[in-house]
């Protein structure tokens, strides 16, 4: 670790840059792509709508004023771009290094005569420099809002720094969990899980210190650059270090793991898959032939699947899921219970982020393999091919999202307000449980549809987000900038396909509200939400009743 941070150190920046073979080939794969040109131009578009709406109808604009308008729109904006950047860097970073290992090239790059730091670096500064084109992409709009007043140059200038260093940082941690899995999956769900709290501090930080702007100013400028400076440092050797001395590869550049060696050198939890909870998601190897009658994919997925490339995802997605889910827990259903929604927000964006990984990859991988044809080949119908990787994906997902649940369970159960909010209660979990089959449904149906994993991924992620995310945020957005009556109603209707809107419609009594009026709820748009939910279903089981259908 000292050697790499030391070489780190070591690198000429100007030749670096000019004769880093690795930046150079990424950056003209990464540019030239029709998906790099189609993001800045939709982007661009839409920061523009936003402006466009925003603006203000007065023929004059009285410029010695501050209205709190303007604030609060600047502000939405760059927590905007904050949130957007957060859920992009990891797309562009997380398969920098695995991504060989899945194009089988990653033993070719060890072999190069090329230094583990310049790798690193050539593929973090390649990955992120299309986002950075995207936030430079956004300073002329965020130009236009000056006039308006409520913000100062200053605090731009130190808004996008903060910016960029969250982007670099985000993007520092996509590489660093690239260099430790073979699959681009697994590194890209592990990384949302470590940037979700950073995302989730950097907001409320932005937020509490608005009323200080000098103070804002200090932290944003030198608290923060201070602590991503040195986490990206540590975060790059360490992956320079496992590329310098890389554990053993065996053909195609996958690891070769023995998972008895792992549990012994685990750190923190252990799976067995011979006692209870873990035989749930993972149950052990079989050691008898199979039943008659048994569908052998499921049985192949089950046993075999999910242990092939070792257990450290999954011992990481479950250490860090309850590391967060308890101070939540004491959070918002002890002390602030009228956030108590928010729990249950959170179990529905981890099965946001861990469920697609386990279906999104379920047919594409047999693509990847060239084994889908053979698979095809047998006398297994392809319903029942289908069947049996879909249920052990559900399974694996939904148990893992059940460990975030026993959390929101003991809360409801030791605090007494909850008793008398029996619907708040049923909602919490029943929502919750309906998200997670619209969730594998549509990552399943992704999987039929997409030739790679990661595009499969990244297809459901982005289907997820704009039928959950967009429509509160657009209720939001429309709030803030005080948009018409009838325009504030369309997406008032357009929040029956979002589940966090259908959480935050359930009614509370005063004892939640602690002391405050009752919320009786939006029950129509709680029942809107189910109803949806049920049409996604079916739609997209007729697009996989399509895709499965008999070929003649």
């Amino acid at each position: 670790m000292t050697n790499s941070i030391r070489g780190l150190f070591q690198i000429n920046p100007v030749a670096w840059l000019r004769n880093n073979p690795v930046l150079q080939r990424e950056l003209l794969v990464n540019l030239r792509t029709n998906r790099s040109f189609l993001l800045l131009l939709v982007y661009q578009l839409v920061l523009a709508a936003v402006t466009l709406i925003a603006w203000p109808d007065d023929d004059r604009l009285d410029l010695s004023k501050n209205p709190p308008s303007a604030r609060r729109l600047v502000d939405l904006f760059f927590l905007g771009q904050y949130v957007i950047a957060s859920l992009m860097a990891p797309s562009f970073a997380a398969g920098t290094i695995s991504g060989e290992k899945e194009r089988q090239t990653y033993e070719m790059l060890l072999a190069s005569p090329l230094k583990p730091g310049s790798i690193v670096m050539g593929k973090l500064i390649a990955a992120l420099t299309h986002l950075a084109l995207l936030i430079v992409a956004s300073l002329p709009i965020i130009v236009l809002f000056l006039p308006l007043g409520g913000v100062s140059v200053y605090e731009v200038a130190a808004a996008y720094l903060g910016l960029f260093v969250s982007v670099v940082l985000f993007g520092a941690i996509g590489v660093f969990c690239s260099s430790y899995f073979s699959r681009t999956s697994n590194s890209l769900v592990v990384s949302y899980l470590l940037i979700l709290p950073l995302v989730i501090g950097g907001v409320l930080l932005w937020q509490s210190l608005a009323g200080d702007g000098l103070l804002r100013l200090k932290v944003i400028v030198l608290v923060v650059p201070a602590f991503a400076v040195a986490a990206v440092i540590l975060m790059s050797a360490a992956a320079a270090s496992r590329m310098l001395y890389p554990p053993d590869v065996g053909s195609e550049g996958k690891e070769v793991i023995d998972l008895e060696q792992e549990a012994a050198e685990a750190v923190g939890l252990v799976i067995q898959p011979d006692q209870f909870p873990d035989r749930l998601f993972a149950p052990p190897r079989k050691e008898t032939l199979m039943e008659d009658g048994a569908n052998p994919v499921y049985d192949k997925e089950i046993h075999g699947e999910i242990f092939s490339q070792g257990t450290l995802m999954l011992r990481l997605v479950i250490q860090i899921s309850i590391l967060l889910a308890i101070p939540l827990m004491g959070v918002l259903l002890f002390w602030q219970t009228p956030n108590a929604p928010w729990f249950a927000v959170y179990v529905i964006v981890f099965n946001m982020l861990v469920g697609p990984v386990f279906l999104a990859g379920t047919m594409t991988s047999e693509r990847e393999r060239q084994t889908l044809d053979l698979l095809m080949t047998t006398t297994l119908s392809p319903w029942k091919i289908f069947w049996g990787k879909f249920i052990v994906g559900f399974r694996v997902a939904f148990v893992l999202t059940s460990f975030l649940v026993w959390p929101m369970l003991l809360g409801v159960g030791l605090n007494t307000d909850f008793y008398s909010n029996w619907r708040l209660i049923v909602g919490m979990f029943s929502i919750p449980v309906v998200v997670s089959v619209v969730n594998a449904v549509i990552a399943m149906t992704a999987s039929l549809y997409q030739q790679r994993t990661s595009m499969a991924l990244m297809t459901t992620y982005l289907a997820l987000l704009i039928l959950y995310v967009v429509p509160p945020g657009a209720k939001i957005l429309s709030s803030t900038l005080g948009l018409s009556s009838s325009i504030q109603s369309g997406v008032q209707v357009a929040g029956v396909l979002s589940p966090f809107s259908a959480l935050f419609a359930l009614p509370m009594d005063e004892n939640l509200m602690r002391g405050g009026n009752s919320y009786p709820g939006e029950p129509t748009l709680v029942i809107g939400y189910f109803v949806s939910s049920l049409l996604l279903i079916v739609i997209a089981s007729m697009m996989i009743r399509w895709k499965l259908r008999p070929q003649h």
